[in-house]
């Protein structure tokens, strides 16, 4: 939809300039500042990696160098993380090609979703998300890994998305999105940007085969939590919540515990 649209060009300066007060007025840590940002990488380094059977994670693949572990906010969220200390998206290893492709290793754990949730998900119901340096609670990198709000999933459907760089505005916030055939090369390899900290980046299927790629920078009122996409009660494929899912208000909420 056209309302609230910038252009390309003066959407990163916006962005740059909006992060400069974003940091006077909140810090660049974001929010939490009272607990630990280093929990999650204790539990999968800590307590996933020394357990015989890699307890907590539901899996723990030391080969392709991730772990998969429920996270406490939800009934179908899962985070897929690294098993070496990656601090987050702003990590120049992301952008190495030999670096493992975190988020097709997400993709690929789609299933538990559905298995946690207990109902069928259709693939273009799902999403992976990760917040930017300001908008997130740990220090670890994580993928969050759910369905996308009924919301997201009709604005995307209502946008005309090509392979060229386009602005959707998604609860207020401009979020460039575009289509890549594949997740080969990776999302964090495809955006490259010279201050990776700010972004945040989301993945969910396209219409017509592929992935949209959703890319929004920090800035101030806007933290850069892609996470905000996710329905973490899963209203879409809910049975108990299809009479619901097409009222504004349920559309328009957030129930997401955010990190």
């Amino acid at each position: 939809s056209g309302k609230g649209r910038m252009s390309l060009r003066n959407y990163g300066t916006a962005a740059r300039v909006g992060l400069v007060a974003a940091v006077v007025m909140f810090g660049l840590s974001g929010c939490g500042k009272s607990h630990d940002r280093g929990a999650l990488w204790k539990v999968v380094h800590g307590r996933c990696a020394a357990d015989a059977e890699h307890k907590p994670c539901t899996v723990y693949d030391e080969k392709d160098g991730y772990a998969l572990l429920k996270d406490h906010t939800g009934h179908g969220q899962y985070l897929v993380i690294p098993t070496q200390k990656v601090p987050g998206v702003e990590d120049p290893v992301l952008l190495k090609p030999e670096t493992p492709n975190y988020f097709a290793e997400a993709w690929g754990e789609r299933a538990h979703v559905a298995q946690s949730y207990g109902f069928g998900i259709p693939d273009e119901h799902l999403s992976m998300a990760i917040n930017s340096r300001p908008g997130r609670t740990q220090d670890q990198l994580h993928i969050h890994l759910d369905c996308l709000t009924a919301y997201a999933r009709a604005e995307l459907d209502k946008n005309m998305i090509t392979e060229n760089w386009s602005l959707v505005s998604l609860y207020g916030h401009p979020y460039r999105a575009r289509i890549v055939a594949s997740l080969d090369p990776s999302p964090f390899r495809v955006i490259a940007a010279d201050d990776m900290s700010i972004h945040t980046l989301v993945v969910t299927p396209a219409k017509h085969g592929g992935f949209i790629l959703l890319d929004d920078m920090a800035h101030v009122f806007d933290h850069g939590a892609g996470e905000e996409l996710q329905d973490h009660s899963c209203h879409l494929d809910d049975p108990h919540h299809k009479t619901m899912i097409m009222d504004g208000m349920d559309m328009g909420e957030h129930p997401n515990g955010m990190m």
